[in-house]
């Protein structure tokens, strides 16, 4: 009976020897969040919406899928946590000149030359990232959503134009719809001249010839 005893013991010891060590389930690998997001950002913009996969987004980020969903959710809603965070770090240069230059003109032109800066830094992609995510979209939310942030951009820059019309320090006739539309349709081209290799002094000097038309009074 000892002899059986042992023997059983010496299996059951050598069935565990034999069997692999579960191992411990660890926790998820953290990471830093803002980094990742600026990784998405530089992403984005330098390829577009469409472009960029969820794969691209996780080898750029440096995270798995389930930590990309879980911290941002999905596709959709990381692109459109980055739009709002390139607003904040790279495109706000447009919102504070129309903030504190005292007439439209004085702000568009703050505007032109400092997308002429922005659109060519070597620090990051070239091009405006709104202008560029749009090319070849083909999912509706996200078009519209581009197009509706480009719209507002004209409708601001047209309420500071109405704005120099009623004060007098732009003439009554001017068309401030046309000239608001005209200076969008220059920083939207910026953008694209930018990303063909346009310099920065080849785009300021596209930023005179633009305020070259500006009605006066």
């Amino acid at each position: 009976m000892v002899s059986n005893k042992v023997s059983n013991k010496e299996g059951e010891e050598a069935g565990a020897k034999a069997r692999p060590a579960t191992k411990p389930r660890g926790r998820p690998r953290s990471f830093d969040r803002e980094t990742a997001l600026e990784k998405a950002i530089l992403a984005f913009w330098e390829h577009g919406y469409e472009a960029t996969s969820v794969s691209d987004l996780t080898r750029v980020m440096d995270i798995g899928a389930p930590s990309l969903y879980s911290a941002f959710g999905d596709k959709q809603s990381l692109f459109e946590e980055v739009v709002r965070e390139y607003g904040v770090r790279y495109g706000s240069f447009a919102d504070r000149a129309l903030a504190e230059e005292p007439t439209a003109r004085a702000a568009v032109a703050r505007m032109l030359r400092e997308a002429a800066t922005e659109y060519t830094d070597p620090a990051h992609p070239h091009g405006c990232l709104v202008v560029h995510a749009a090319t070849n979209c083909s999912t509706p939310e996200v078009e519209e959503s581009l197009r509706g942030r480009r719209n507002a951009n004209i409708a601001a820059i047209r309420s500071r134009i109405e704005a120099d019309v009623a004060t007098g320090a732009l003439p009554p006739d001017t068309d401030a719809a046309a000239l608001a539309r005209h200076t969008g349709a220059m920083i939207q081209g910026m953008s694209q001249q930018a990303r063909d290799g346009a310099s920065r002094e080849e785009l300021e000097a596209l930023a005179e010839i633009a305020m070259a038309n500006w009605p006066r009074t």
